[in-house]
């Protein structure tokens, strides 16, 4: 057989979780032709001596609607593997968008997901309006890797609604409008629909985004516009899930798992594995005991905030440090770096009552000294502040600016989640048979998370460091798993007949790099970059996009759509 790319000599860790084998994997167009020994040469061959050789990476949790018009690499995904991601979360959308009312599409997304709203005003062509227009226009783009996208509740109201989204429930009017909408758009190729209930969600004029204004039956309407076309999943949770008051709790749980037995559509949420979270695990068993399945998202490692200079700091947050912060980086670091002038900053730093933040989301926040590390290596442990302040006889806020200055303001510090996961509530949602490992947020938060990589954080921290997980376990976890829990019917394992997504990487170094800063948005815009170490080679769709860690200039990614029942599966 003429093979157009041939893998030798890797050890195949094939998505199923069964044991790894010694194999050749032959690629003929944009499948895998064969896996087993191969003697025929191919027109492009690599040797994968001394390397895994595994199925590409899938993602559920990015928003990537935005950078997809100007990114076609799909930065920072590719770099740690992932060939396939589904955007659209949280409600948020770029469509569908009324031609004279754009800004209401960017109100929801710039302050929830911190977006830059130059780089949307400038690096998105709007040939759209409906939702399936704008699948078409990300099918006709040049992509490095794969996409699917949901369509977002916030979007579907603003375009039914208006200015009126933000502060009404819809009418039936405007609820028929949405359901006809939503309907064309799983027709044409929607993978869902999302939502957000969170009271983290604000829009940059410091109200509800669109999609917290609806009302419940709202909700249940259109989730049921899916279960009549037997097509799609519903990504999202109701606030009230996450309750301290358990009656509160249960009543909300209790709606949660009516939609999803009533409806039969999939739902899945994010699960935050904190101390007090084991009940959700608990509930996605009594969800599928009722008829219904959900799907949990989870983190391997906490949701952190990056810190540094040059975007946020804590003293961020103190009026003594407001002129400083207006000022160039290159001004600020020579103000900090003299004794004489710095000393109010520093003094203010160390004295600040920092007890009347009131902010959400990824918002600057009070120091917790012990708990921010500095981001010297990609995985951990990394020392905190106050370690290094010990080490340097300093106070902590101190020695915060002393790296500052000596990074020239490029040092990065990792801000603790507000909600740090327990280890051991992680490791359970981790192993749990319906939750899936993602959630990487990648596409937001551009400037203040750098979550792309935590398929390599898993496969370099828990496999390798912590041994938590075999590598087949792990493997799964972020290919087979996600590729089940989304309907990608012929991607997450390496087996003839699926589609080309691979990875060819070394299980000794794979891991993520200390991400960087970079200006390259729209504009201008400054945006976190974080790449990886270990990856040989990762292949989309039959062609090699990476290799060595070199993008090839290939943009072989596809729309993976969604039919609904009837029209044959997605590819």
């Amino acid at each position: 057989m003429a093979y157009d790319v041939v893998i030798r000599n890797g050890t195949v860790v094939d998505g199923s979780g069964l044991g790894s084998y010694r194999a050749d994997v032959g690629i003929v167009g944009d499948r895998i032709a064969f896996v087993g020994r191969i003697t025929d040469r191919g027109d492009r061959e690599i040797d994968a001596d001394g390397h895994v050789v595994s199925p590409g990476f899938i993602d559920g949790h990015t928003h990537m609607d935005a950078q997809v018009f100007w990114d076609a690499t799909g930065s920072s995904s590719c770099w740690h593997g992932v060939t396939s991601a589904v955007m659209g979360n949280c409600g948020f959308t770029l469509a569908p968008v009324r031609s004279d009312e754009r800004a209401l599409v960017v109100r929801n997304l710039e302050r929830a997901e911190d977006m830059d709203p130059t780089a949307l005003a400038e690096g998105i062509e709007w040939s759209f309006e409906t939702f399936p227009e704008y699948l078409d226009a990300v099918d006709r783009l040049p992509k490095g890797i794969n996409f699917a996208a949901n369509i977002g509740h916030s979007a579907l109201r603003t375009w039914a609604m208006g200015e009126r989204a933000f502060d009404s429930e819809a009418t039936d009017d405007d609820l028929a409008l949405m359901r006809r909408q939503l309907a064309d758009s799983i027709r044409a190729g929607a993978i869902g629909l999302s939502t957000s209930r969170s009271e983290h969600h604000e829009t940059s004029d410091n109200r509800p985004v669109a999609s917290r204004l609806a009302s419940w039956d709202e909700v249940v309407q259109l989730v049921d516009v899916m279960g009549g076309l037997g097509s799609g999943i519903f990504e999202g949770a109701d606030a009230a899930m996450s309750s301290p008051d358990p009656g509160e709790r249960e009543r909300s749980l209790t709606r949660m798992r009516a939609l999803g037995a009533e409806s039969q559509v999939p739902l899945t949420f994010g699960l935050v594995a904190t101390e007090s979270s084991g009940y959700l695990l608990d509930f996605l068993d009594e969800a599928a005991a009722v008829g219904a399945r959900v799907i949990a998202q989870t983190h391997c490692r906490g949701i952190s905030v990056l810190l540094s200079l040059k975007t946020k700091l804590p003293f961020d947050l103190l009026p003594s440090w407001h002129d400083l912060r207006r000022l160039p980086v290159d001004e600020q670091l020579q103000i900090l770096s003299d004794p004489d002038r710095r000393k109010p900053f520093v003094d203010a730093a160390v004295h600040a009552d920092y007890g009347r933040w009131t902010g959400v989301g990824a918002q600057a926040r009070p120091p917790d000294f012990e708990g921010i590390r500095v981001y010297r290596s990609g995985l951990p442990p990394n020392p905190s502040v106050s370690d290094v302040a010990v080490e340097r006889g300093v106070h902590p806020a101190e020695a915060l600016i002393d790296l500052c200055v000596e990074s020239g303001g490029d040092q990065l510090f990792i801000q603790p989640s507000r909600y740090p996961q327990d280890e051991t509530v992680l490791l359970r949602a981790l192993r749990h048979p319906r939750a899936v490992m993602t959630f990487s947020d990648s596409g937001a938060h551009l400037s203040q998370i750098a979550d792309s990589s935590i398929h390599t954080h898993l496969l370099g921290h828990w496999v390798r460091d912590r041994q938590e997980f075999t590598l087949e376990e792990a493997v799964r976890m972020i290919t087979l798993a996600p590729a089940l829990a989304w309907g990608f019917n012929d991607r997450g394992l390496v087996r003839a007949g699926m589609a080309a997504d691979l990875n060819v990487f070394d299980p000794e170094t794979v891991g993520p790099a200390v991400p960087v800063l970079v200006d390259d948005l729209p504009g201008g815009g400054r945006r976190l970059e974080q790449r990886s170490h270990g990856f040989l080679a990762t292949v989309v769709n039959g062609q090699v996009t990476i290799r060595d860690g070199v993008p090839t200039g290939t943009a072989p990614g596809r729309l993976i759509r969604s039919r609904p029942s009837g029209q044959g599966g997605n590819g």
